[in-house]
């Protein structure tokens, strides 16, 4: 089958996951399977209306690029596997494919994702406070998704796989 764009989206969330405490963050990620188109989002935790309200902002981000999404790949996680979730995922026309467990390989264009956005956003340079490098996420997001080659794509950027034209793409790169 031949990858489409929108025809799959991965998502993941990473946070210290064993801490409830005050203080911790949950970056909640998604991936376009095709393009490699990223959306992100910090959330206070990674519970069900935290995961619907990333799903819904994600699919309306899509969107708004000409991206029709048609399935959302998920890990295990305990939020995914709500019927709330499953509720949203039908209400918005998506097939909820999740991962096989312990095999984070299946889920390897999110995990790769995280491991860039780590390595270039969070911890590229010592921030002031948590609130500087929140504001700096969608700065990070708009280079990675426009100006940013990535190997897989042929040191394409991965707008450069939506097929816009010069007029769209003013349209789209304030």
């Amino acid at each position: 089958m031949t990858e489409r764009v929108g025809h799959r989206i991965t998502g993941n969330r990473t946070g210290q996951s064993n801490s409830r405490g005050v203080g911790w963050e949950f970056v909640h990620v998604c991936i376009d399977d095709a393009s490699r188109v990223a959306f992100s989002q910090i959330l206070p935790d990674e519970r069900k209306e935290s995961a619907i309200a990333f799903l819904k902002a994600a699919v309306a981000y899509y969107a708004s690029l000409g991206i029709s999404v048609a399935r959302v790949m998920t890990d295990n996680g305990s939020c995914y596997r709500s019927k709330a979730f499953a509720t949203t995922c039908r209400e918005l026309g998506l097939k909820h494919i999740r991962t096989k467990p312990y095999t984070p390989k299946t889920n390897g264009k999110a995990e790769r994702f995280i491991q860039t956005a780590l390595r270039e956003w969070a911890y590229a340079i010592a921030y002031p406070t948590s609130d500087h490098r929140a504001g700096e996420l969608p700065v990070w997001l708009h280079r990675y998704n426009w100006h940013r080659p990535h190997g897989s794509l042929k040191s394409k950027t991965p707008i450069s796989r939506l097929g816009l034209t010069e007029d769209n793409l003013l349209r789209f790169h304030i």
